[in-house]
């Protein structure tokens, strides 16, 4: 089974980037991962992202550039990860809370790899020098 699925790269004015582990119960519980989901039929990889964005954390966001491409094999299917930068619209909130995920932090680049990623996300942290 292949799944399509965009991440977003969200940096704040610090330079930071936005990151967020998955919560019990999901697929990958525990693993942190750039904040997305699955693209639907006849959706676009910009509208996937803008509308997986505000359904996790209500955030209004513009879809940059292409990042990345991953591909990754679990035991319910591959993943087919495209990566993108990703710009908040407005205010960036002091607090960013998701129904998906348990913990969401803003991180320095260089401090990515301390964090247990989702193996498909692994190429982008690679590509962003974490």
């Amino acid at each position: 089974m292949s799944i399509h699925v965009v991440a977003a790269i969200i940096r704040n004015k610090k330079n930071q980037i936005l990151i967020a582990r998955r919560r019990e119960g999901k697929s990958l519980a525990g693993y942190f991962e750039f904040p997305g989901g699955k693209v639907d039929e006849g959706e676009s990889h910009e509208v996937a992202l803008i509308r997986e964005i505000y359904e996790e954390l209500g955030l209004h966001i513009e879809v940059g550039t292409f990042v990345k491409e991953s591909e990754y094999t679990y035991e319910f299917g591959t993943i087919h990860l495209h990566g993108y930068d990703c710009s908040i619209i407005g205010e960036i909130p002091d607090k960013i809370e998701s129904i998906d995920h348990d913990q969401v932090l803003w991180v320095e680049t260089d401090e990515l790899v301390r964090y247990r990623f989702a193996p498909a996300d692994i190429p982008i942290v690679a590509v962003l020098g974490g």
